[in-house]
């Protein structure tokens, strides 16, 4: 492991265990190899350092607004990790492109495709560009969602840590149709996708995905059909 991420690991580490309590066991289902697109949903900005410092042993790049970059720490950190720069409100080709050859490198790509925080933990309508990187990439998805952080500015005040659950589902491949994609397809695909994500969140947190008894898998390949996220939301807790 080069010096750098040996200086920032620990530093990340104790200071996300100093702001929130993390429940991270759910990260062991991660694969240890192969091209991977971590998709989750996205609340605020502790997610990418708690993911980032543990998953150590294993590469991961993000997605990051390009103002991010003004900051020269904030620059440094996303420069060791390989963070992709995107340029909000515009279909970001020259991003997408990085993102593709990023996982054609065996990587992890970490992505939110409600392509910006709520705030509140509610899921948003997502935006279908992780559909394209998919199709280019070949590479599998793996659903992944968060929840609990929304409060931290209100714990922070009272000199609390935050309960910060990690909840991560089964992979699959994303099919596409021989016939013309269309943007309603791609709409599909990416609401399926969360739908995916909807399901391992407690249900007050489900916000635009929350009707899951209509939830469709029509462009989904799991290895065993039962390793469906949707046929194991029953177990998560409420």
């Amino acid at each position: 492991m080069a010096l750098s991420r040996r200086i920032v690991n620990p530093l990340l580490n104790g200071l996300t265990d100093f702001i929130c309590k993390i429940d991270a066991t759910q990260l062991a289902k991660i694969p240890p190899t192969g091209p991977l697109m971590l998709v989750s949903n996205h609340i605020n900005f502790l997610e990418i350092p708690i993911l980032y410092c543990r998953l150590a042993n294993r590469p991961l790049t993000v997605f990051a607004k390009k103002e991010s970059w003004d900051s020269l720490l904030i620059r440094s950190l996303f420069d060791l990790s390989l963070a992709i720069p995107v340029r909000r409100g515009e279909v970001d080709t020259e991003a997408l492109r990085r993102a593709v050859e990023v996982l054609k490198m065996g990587r992890m790509l970490a992505l939110a495709p409600e392509g910006t925080r709520s705030g509140t933990g509610q899921l948003q309508q997502a935006h279908p560009g992780l559909v394209l990187i998919a199709q280019r990439s070949g590479a599998p998805i793996l659903p992944i969602a968060f929840y609990g952080s929304e409060n931290y500015k209100n714990d922070w005040k009272r000199l609390r840590r935050t309960n910060f659950h990690i909840a991560v589902g089964n992979p699959f491949l994303l099919k596409f149709p021989e016939t013309k994609m269309t943007n309603a397809i791609r709409r599909q695909m990416v609401d399926e996708v969360m739908c995916q994500i909807a399901a391992l969140l407690p249900p007050k947190y489900r916000g635009y995905y929350s009707n899951l008894e209509t939830a469709t898998e029509k462009f989904l390949e799991f290895s065993n059909p039962s390793q469906s996220n949707l046929l194991q939301r029953s177990s998560v807790i409420i």
